[in-house]
């Protein structure tokens, strides 16, 4: 996939444009909203190798190597990330040499699993919309989704899940759910969310079709992706992780 950035709204906040090298905060967001990730050219997957490095992985077969990285970051947990590198290297087969000018976290979260009639009650029923994006993507194990959802920015949290076993037809079938907490009016509000996708059933190195549902703003909606069960799982972890950009909390 080429990992060329877009820019997604005109605004970019004066953190994002001052990072330098590592950025992330802690705190108890599930996703973040952003006013634009300017300058951002590529999502990954960042990897540790023990206690002291870390590499990320840039798609199915390609991995980067931080060289100004040298110790692990985020707090050793497996996570997704948008960030902005410069290559340090003549292209090499499946490796290459990047210095890293800036990274962020995307919320990085379990699937969790389908509770028929209790759903709604349990993980919401609000709308929500995906954004075709470079960032709505299936790769490395993990679906990333850019979201669109409206809020008034009152500070209530905003909770997402990802449903498997909806579809007891097809294993692949997943629904993104959304409970607003009340705060479903206002302005048009994106962010970013992941979901490791090692619950499902392994595609044993074949390529198969996941499908997405969820409950839009006009009507209820679906799309494809093309889904393989990444080569080893990795660390599944819940850590929560904020952005500069952060406009709304949501769990």
């Amino acid at each position: 996939m080429k990992k060329n950035a877009k820019l997604l709204l005109s605004i970019v906040s004066a953190g994002l444009l001052s990072m330098s090298v590592i950025s992330c905060d802690d705190d108890d967001n599930d996703a973040y909203y952003l006013s634009g990730y300017m300058g951002a050219n590529a999502l990954v997957t960042v990897k540790h190798v023990g206690d002291d490095s870390c590499y990320f992985q840039l798609d199915d077969n390609t991995t980067l190597n931080p060289v100004n990285v040298k110790s692990t970051i985020f707090d050793g947990k497996e996570v997704r990330a948008l960030t902005n590198f410069t290559y340090m290297d003549s292209y090499t087969v499946n490796s290459r040499n990047v210095y890293v000018n800036w990274i962020d976290s995307i919320r990085t979260k379990s699937t969790v699993p389908t509770l028929g009639d209790l759903n709604d009650e349990t993980y919401g029923n609000d709308p929500i919309e995906i954004v075709n994006d470079w960032v709505t993507i299936a790769e490395d194990g993990y679906l990333t989704l850019r979201f669109r959802t409206l809020s008034n920015r009152t500070g209530h949290i905003h909770y997402v899940h990802l449903l498997t076993g909806v579809d007891e037809n097809d294993p692949y079938t997943v629904e993104l759910r959304h409970d607003a907490k009340g705060d479903v009016s206002g302005i048009e509000t994106d962010g970013m969310v992941a979901f490791n996708l090692g619950e499902l059933p392994d595609t044993n190195g074949e390529i198969v079709k996941l499908t997405l549902k969820w409950k839009g703003y006009t009507a209820d909606k679906s799309t494809t992706f093309d889904y393989c069960t990444r080569r080893s799982s990795g660390n599944v972890t819940d850590m929560p992780i904020e952005v500069q950009t952060l406009l709304l909390d949501v769990d």
